[in-house]
């Protein structure tokens, strides 16, 4: 009997979750058992659904995809999530592996075989576009001197989100957002928030919108 991997798509745009769907289901194996059109809704789906298989699109508003893999891990720790995304830069593939994704694939590859990355990570292999390198995260190694929590929070901070706001999304407490906060200023000897984004930014710890 066929091993049926089944799936969650999780993307902000319907057209390219039907195309996804659609390449997903003529591989025979393969069954999406259901759509999510923003972060909170596939980690609501995640623990409803428990897909084999979550593919997750980075970029979606609110609640990210890497803010999504974080919460979804916690709930269901066994489920393989293929990151999708426009960007390539190493920052956020780092960012994707540290919280936890199994793979990382480019939304614009001409030769995309979707169906067999999904296949790939369902079987736990580790799926890299081939076209990225290989971060330095998945080598152990600390970024700046900065824990992958931190690097989060980061990047929630570049984004413009408060200490609440930032609490609220990674589902922690208000003062160890701030924590975070304090431990992100001493490691980088920055203590105003504007020199801290701008410091962010040209170090390519974060990534912009």
């Amino acid at each position: 009997m066929m091993d049926t991997i089944t799936v969650l798509l999780a993307d902000d745009h319907s057209l390219v979750r039907r195309g996804f769907r659609r390449i997903l289901e003529d591989d025979p194996s393969i069954v999406v058992v259901g759509e999510a059109s923003d972060g909170e809704e596939a980690i609501r789906l995640a623990g409803e659904l428990r897909p084999r298989v979550i593919v997750m699109d980075c970029a979606m508003p609110g609640t990210s995809g890497l803010i999504a893999t974080r919460r979804i891990l916690e709930q269901t720790p066994d489920v393989a999530i293929l990151m999708l995304s426009m960007h390539s830069e190493e920052t956020l593939v780092r960012q994707a592996m540290e919280a936890g994704a199994r793979g990382y694939i480019l939304k614009s590859a001409l030769d995309l075989d979707l169906a067999a990355a999904v296949t790939r990570v369902a079987a736990g292999e580790t799926v890299l576009d081939p076209k990225l390198s290989r971060p330095a995260a998945l080598k152990g190694e600390r970024t700046h001197g900065l824990t992958a929590r931190e690097i989060e929070v980061l990047q929630l901070i570049c984004d413009g989100h408060s200490n609440r706001e930032i609490a609220r999304k990674l589902d922690l407490s208000v003062n160890t957002v701030a924590v975070h906060r304090a431990n992100i200023m001493n490691a980088l000897d920055i203590h105003k928030t504007a020199e801290l984004v701008v410091y962010a930014i040209h170090h390519g710890l974060v990534t912009l919108p």
